[in-house]
């Protein structure tokens, strides 16, 4: 109301909605694809897996794997059968994955590991690793376990 007066429109009226917004779900494709992975090869020791879960220009940053798929799928087949790993806490950002884990049978003593992944297109393309002897609860100075299976159903926001 203007002066008093109604003011008269002419023309149609569009009723719109703002959109909803755009979920980026590539942090929870990558986490599901990396935890795949390593599952895969390290608990089931599903070679076929290498080809349908790595790029083909694959590289490996641990100094005691060889570069390449074909390394790779070779570690893999000649794995102990004890060797088993168990992901815990899975964190992504963009195109990185890190998982918190531990394995066993792949050295003398239980290892517990962070892997951290790059990905591209669907598939891992990068690698990297870090690995240190679990120490049990009662010889650690803080108390507190280096690895807890349930650390997985923790819930965190990725970007």
């Amino acid at each position: 109301m203007a002066n008093g007066q109604f003011l008269r429109m002419t023309g149609s009226i569009a009723v719109t909605r703002a959109t909803d917004r755009v979920i980026d779900d590539r942090p929870q494709r990558n986490k599901a694809l990396a935890r795949e992975a390593m599952t895969s090869l390290f608990q089931r020791h599903e070679v076929a897996a290498v080809e349908r879960l790595y790029a083909p220009d694959y590289v490996q940053h641990n100094p005691s794997i060889p570069q390449g798929r074909d390394a790779l799928k070779a570690l893999v087949n000649n794995l102990p059968q004890d060797v088993y790993y168990e992901p815990g806490l899975t964190l992504a950002e963009g195109n990185f994955v890190a998982i918190h884990g531990r394995i066993r049978g792949w050295a003398e003593s239980t290892q517990i590991v962070v892997d951290l992944f790059r990905v591209e297109n669907g598939k891992l393309v990068e690698h990297w690793d870090v690995l240190q002897d679990e120490v049990p609860v009662a010889a650690t100075l803080g108390g507190t376990a280096m690895f807890d299976p349930k650390e997985a159903e923790i819930r965190t926001e990725t970007a």
